[in-house]
């Protein structure tokens, strides 16, 4: 697979916005910036518990 370059992702947009249209759009970017947001949350909150468990099982 290729790297995609800006004549593919102007063909991805279009494509998506013929599907979903132009309303329905920020909604779904809302709900992708949201799962982003807690995905980046629960890595560090599972980060922050494993670093604690380290400190215990060294003490």
């Amino acid at each position: 697979m290729g790297r995609l370059g800006m004549p593919e992702i102007l063909v991805i947009l279009v494509v998506v916005l013929l599907l979903f249209g132009g309303k329905k759009i920020p909604e779904l970017m809302k709900g992708l910036g949201t799962g982003l947001k807690e995905f980046k949350d629960a890595s560090k909150g599972d980060s922050a518990t494993n670093t604690d468990k380290k400190e215990e099982t060294k003490e």
